[in-house]
């Protein structure tokens, strides 16, 4: 199996995302999870191009590579979005976690979700945020979980039902 290495993302990663994004939609819609992220590609639609291009741009974009090839990425964030409760302690909230579906089952997510941990120690913190759609089959969530999350709270914005997820348990002291 091919290393997966982790490197600072760039502006330039943009379209690698949009094409992560378009074939996550595309597999998302062939089975029944349109709710996610709807079926119309990221890429035909001003806004959410816009907003990708704000993903590239942002300081925390972790990408991860197999074999030279975008496979991942992750975007590691002082604070959660507007929709997400704040904490009242510092913390790394995971933004974004895509693989690309041309990568499925390599550990791609995992392994950004690892680098997520060490990114929190890195910063002297002892909590790792993150969330994702709660909707559908629930499989979302218990991949979550089976990384080692814990659920905190449920959240919805416009009809998007979301799980806040947060670990501690990595980063107490042995």
């Amino acid at each position: 199996m091919d290393t997966i290495e982790i490197r600072p993302g760039r502006p330039s990663d943009a379209d690698a995302l949009l094409a992560m994004f378009d074939g996550a939609v595309r597999w998302l819609a062939e089975r029944g999870r349109a709710g996610q992220w709807g079926s119309t590609p990221w890429s035909e639609d001003e806004q959410r191009v816009a907003r990708v291009s704000g993903m590239a741009e942002h300081p925390g974009l972790v990408i991860a590579e197999v074999g030279g090839e975008v496979a991942g990425a992750s975007i590691f964030a002082d604070h959660p979005p507007e929709h997400i409760p704040p904490v009242t302690e510092p913390e790394v909230y995971i933004d974004l976690l895509i693989t690309s579906r041309v990568h499925t089952g390599r550990g791609v997510g995992a392994r950004l979700l690892r680098e997520a941990r060490e990114e929190t120690r890195r910063r002297g913190r002892s909590l790792l945020r993150v969330d994702c759609w709660a909707g559908g089959d629930g499989r979302l969530v218990a991949y979550y979980r089976g990384q080692g999350f814990t659920p905190t709270e449920t959240f919805e914005v416009r009809g998007w039902t979301g799980q806040v997820f947060e670990d501690r348990e990595s980063f107490v002291a042995a």
